[in-house]
């Protein structure tokens, strides 16, 4: 199936709703997913957009984004959290969820890491 073909209008609509400046950190998160799990599945969950690593993937099985008003939510999974705290120090997080502040660039590469470490373990 095509990149396309996986894609969320709703999840299209819901990142339209925020200022340009959430809009692109949520979008850049979004590509940092796709590049890290090309076959993921986006959908909304919980009001905010997930993306199931596996196909059908239930909650437990998906890393989900959120828009805020000063930062965007990434939420990759309490272990994955765990795993790369040592290198969160600088961003605000908590077992589930990291914050990455809209006036700072979002840290692509290890975002693109922990999407490709979850996946791993989904897989096993």
């Amino acid at each position: 199936m095509s990149e396309q073909g996986n894609k969320s209008k709703e999840v299209d609509d819901y990142i339209s709703n925020f200022p340009p400046e959430t809009q692109q950190a949520l979008e850049e998160l979004r590509l940092c997913i796709w590049h890290a799990a090309p076959n993921v599945s986006e959908l909304m969950n919980y009001k905010m957009p997930a993306f199931s690593l596996v196909e059908g993937g239930k909650r437990d099985q998906q890393i989900m984004i959120a828009g805020f008003s000063k930062h965007v939510g990434f939420y990759p999974a309490p272990a994955v959290i765990e795993a790369f705290s040592d290198r969160l120090t600088e961003y605000k997080f908590a077992k589930g969820s990291i914050q990455f502040p809209l006036n700072k660039p979002i840290p692509k590469e290890l975002v693109i890491e922990m999407v490709k470490y979850r996946l791993s373990h989904l897989l096993k």
